[in-house]
């Protein structure tokens, strides 16, 4: 079967609180520029390009998609991008988001939202979604200490009905904890890959072990972050890529996978082609020895 015939189902699925979404989907980061996401200088992608991948995913079977309200460059907003792709959204499409980070309308990075300012921030991604509630929202903390307050007032959006689900992002297993004495949660977004952040390890199995979802991002990027991933991959990676006949990336996807059925990916791109090969990564099942010369890499990292 050629890349161009695997779906998102062949990842398997997950669920999240009653969504299930496959485990391949898709991050909406990349979709609003071109190179370096989240400064004011972004150069935007084309149009017609970022509306043809959305609507590729779903065809693919892409039911998850990661957005934010300050995913936007000059004149792109992924927000916006997804709303006119795809609404009438289908009914078995998951669109998460994000909110805590703020950007102004020039791009400059704003001070993290006060509990206050939250509802504002999730009545502006329904806005631009075109939504009347929000799949799943993740607060986004910027630091360690508690999150109680902020994830008590996105509590209170969810009693009101504008929030279904809710997840946190950037954190540790005690604001997991403090979180979850307040309401539920059913997913984390941690940064984490082969050879990134490899002290999550344990985290990543205790998400498993609770029923949460772990959603790595910057899995291909790694150290290359919001600039993408930078080709520097390591002996390991790119030898079971050659022995493979798949590319870096693909590898990178597939091991996240292999971390449990709880994990679940989010590879971000604008290129409908690493698309494709993004979701194909879903059927790859990487053999013994080669998980376990890429599990010593990304230990030593």
């Amino acid at each position: 079967m050629s890349s161009e015939q695997i779906t998102a189902a062949a990842s398997g699925s997950w669920q999240l609180g009653d969504l299930t979404v496959n485990r391949v989907g898709l991050g909406a980061m990349r979709l609003a520029q071109h190179g370096q996401a989240l400064t004011a200088d972004a150069v935007p992608m084309d149009r017609a390009r970022a509306i043809a991948v959305l609507r590729r995913a779903v065809e693919l079977g892409v039911n998850h998609i990661d957005t934010a309200a300050f995913y936007f460059s000059p004149l792109r907003s992924a927000n916006e991008l997804i709303n006119h792709a795809l609404a009438p959204y289908p009914d078995n499409l998951v669109i998460a988001t994000k909110v805590g980070p703020a950007r102004d309308s020039s791009g400059e990075w704003l001070p993290p939202a006060t509990p206050g300012q939250l509802r504002g921030q999730v009545e502006e991604n329904l806005r631009q979604l075109g939504r009347d509630h929000l799949d799943v929202v993740n607060l986004r903390v910027t630091g360690p200490g508690s999150i109680a307050e902020h994830f008590g007032a996105l509590a209170e959006l969810r009693e009101a009905g504008l929030i279904r689900h809710l997840g946190l992002s950037a954190v540790g297993p005690d604001q997991l904890a403090e979180a979850q004495a307040i309401a539920p949660v059913v997913c984390v977004q941690n940064s984490y890959g082969i050879g990134v952040r490899p002290g999550q390890d344990d985290f990543v199995r205790a998400c498993g072990e609770q029923g949460v979802a772990f959603v790595p991002f910057f899995a291909i990027a790694a150290a290359g972050r919001e600039a993408g991933a930078s080709g520097a991959d390591s002996d390991a990676v790119l030898h079971v890529a050659r022995e493979l006949g798949v590319s870096a990336a693909q590898v990178r996807l597939a091991w996240t996978l292999h971390r449990g059925p709880h994990v679940l990916a989010i590879p971000g791109t604008g290129d409908p082609d690493h698309l494709v090969a993004n979701v194909a990564a879903g059927a790859l099942r990487l053999p013994a020895e080669h998980l376990a010369a890429l599990d010593a890499a990304h230990k030593v990292a």
